[in-house]
């Protein structure tokens, strides 16, 4: 099934004013006279990836009429290709009550356009969206449509891969190194390169297409081994970091005195989880520091693998029988020494949070109890009330640790303090993913960030945490659901 991710504008004064109404507005505002009509104001009618983020179409529609019963007027919207009557339309909104106005960006018309419409990179296709309003107890459907026209683009990849005898993998298309994309057609990736040549891949498994050095200096697209394989060089071995940007043809490719850290995966071990390896999480902002929350039930002896079932290459106590609060740690390449830290069965019974640091030279293992708070609040423009930190939105308590909410979310940011802290340099639970990163819908890892306090400072030698406001970017309208897990820093919100 494709999902599509719609952004919306915030929503207009007027609008905002008739979201508010009750039932009883209804019965004394609305005499039956109002006309459903429909409108829209099209911001772009050739689309344009560059410009993907960028709002592109907005329909708006009046209120029309409830009869004089004084119900709520339920609406759905719908998108079609003119002239097939609406056999197959995508619908936008559905039986939705207070709303008048729904908006998408370049991105998300233009997917719905190639993927649903049968719509055509470069052609211009003619739409047509049409707002249904029924109310119950009054027997008559108020319709009203508009026509649009747009011009589709053709995507570039979502996913872009090294390969060369300059990378990692060397010229192996099955194990191509992958780069991580941070928005539309534009890729990073730091890591050693050696003397050799390099160019991108979309596919693993596939040279074709591939992204290779033009005439011009940019990344230029070779679809047939007939063009071209011209390609970029590297002339010393050394730490690179690579940014690809398919959308202008630019391509970074900088020395760098940065490192990464020895593993990208850490596990968890001893007598609590029967010797099994549990994982713990990377940290957002450090990628040498990470994380687990866990309940301990169970005492008994812990260490650190850094590969699912391997007793070798470990993090371990630097003493045999370490108390929990002992921060030295040490890396055993092999088994021995086998020093562990020790849970006594009179510290269980609650719930504790881990942070580990595999700095070379530096490294740290940090355990504190947790103490989960007692109220966890949302805070944005696009939660009910805004930006106002004192009357910001309350979820609802449902365990020890677990909140959840179930509301209206406005198009805008979102994030969720646990304190209200006025100065705003308290605790949040901000988006991992970055800034204005668009929920994903599944369970998602947060980001745990308590401005006041020193052991939260103190985990990032590198970073000043006070200048981290990371936040979700809501970009459709409607109802969510959300479920807020403070002990393990997960997340999940669900448009319904």
């Amino acid at each position: 099934m494709i999902k599509y991710s719609i952004r919306l504008i915030p929503v207009l004064a007027l609008f905002m004013a008739a979201a508010s109404c009750t039932d009883q507005d209804y019965e004394e505002d609305n005499k039956g006279f109002d006309t459903l009509t429909l409108s829209a104001m099209q911001s772009a009618d050739t689309l344009d990836e560059v410009s993907h983020a960028s709002n592109a179409l907005t329909l708006n529609w009046t209120t029309g009429n409830n009869g004089g019963t004084g119900n709520r007027i339920a609406y759905t919207l719908e998108l079609a290709k003119a002239g097939t009557d609406f056999a197959n339309p995508c619908t936008l909104v559905t039986e939705a009550t207070q709303t008048y106005e729904w908006s998408a960006n370049e991105e998300n018309i233009n997917e719905m356009i190639l993927d649903k419409m049968g719509g055509q990179p470069g052609q211009r296709i003619d739409l047509e969206a049409r707002v249904t309003a029924t109310v119950p107890g009054y027997d008559n459907t108020q319709q009203s449509q508009v026509s649009l026209s747009f011009v589709p683009y053709e995507p570039v990849t979502s996913t872009l891969y090294l390969i060369g005898d300059a990378t990692p993998n060397g010229w192996s298309a099955d194990n191509a190194t992958a780069m991580t994309r941070t928005d539309n057609g534009v890729f990073t990736w730091e890591g050693n390169l050696t003397e050799g040549n390099l160019k991108f891949i979309t596919t693993l498994g596939q040279f074709l297409p591939s992204y290779n050095l033009g005439d011009d200096g940019l990344a230029t697209l070779r679809t047939s081994d007939d063009q071209p394989d011209n390609q970029w060089h590297i002339s010393e071995a050394h730490y690179y970091k690579v940014d690809v940007n398919l959308l202008t043809g630019v391509v970074g490719i900088a020395k760098t005195e940065g490192s990464k850290p020895a593993y990208d995966q850490l596990f968890f071990v001893g007598n609590m989880t029967g010797w099994s390896f549990e994982p713990m999480t990377r940290d957002a902002l450090d990628p040498y520091l990470f994380r687990l929350g866990r309940y301990f039930d169970q005492g008994g002896d812990f260490k650190f693998g850094t590969s699912d079932g391997s007793w070798e290459n470990m993090y371990k106590a630097t003493q045999a029988n370490a108390p929990y609060t002992d921060t030295s740690m040490k890396f055993v390449s092999g088994y021995d020494p086998d020093d562990k830290w020790y849970l006594q069965d009179g510290e269980t019974g609650k719930a504790y949070k881990i942070c580990v640091d595999i700095r070379a030279g530096k490294e740290r293992m940090l355990m504190s109890e947790f103490h989960p708070y007692e109220g966890i609040w949302l805070v944005g423009d696009a939660t009910p009330n805004g930006w106002d930190l004192s009357n910001a939105t309350a979820m609802t308590k449902t365990s020890d640790y677990v909140f959840t909410w179930t509301g209206q979310l406005n198009a805008g940011e979102l994030k969720f303090t646990c304190d209200k802290q006025s100065d705003w340099n308290g605790a949040w639970f901000m988006c991992a993913a970055g800034s204005d990163v668009e929920p994903t819908g599944q369970t998602e890892q947060a980001l745990f960030i308590d401005k006041s306090s020193a052991s939260c400072k103190a985990q990032y030698l590198d970073l000043n945490v006070g200048d981290v406001d990371q936040k979700w970017k809501i970009t459709q309208s409607g109802t969510y659901t959300i479920t807020l897990d403070q002990l393990h820093e997960t997340v999940t919100i669900i448009k319904q």
